[in-house]
């Protein structure tokens, strides 16, 4: 029972912070994705009105 105490302890020490870098590295780069199709969309309006596309069907 002591050597199992002591490898569950090894355990939880080696991914302690496991998920939190994960985590942390996920939204990062989600941010990162979010922001250049912010940038994509933002690009694609200007280029629609300055090369004087209409907007409406009317």
């Amino acid at each position: 029972m002591e050597k199992f105490l002591l490898i569950k302890e090894i355990y939880v020490e080696a991914f302690k912070n496991w998920r939190n870098f994960i985590l942390e590295h996920y939204f990062k780069l989600f941010s990162w994705f979010c922001f250049l199709l912010i940038l994509a969309a933002t690009y694609a309006l200007v280029f629609r009105v300055s090369t004087g596309f209409s907007f409406s069907n009317l």
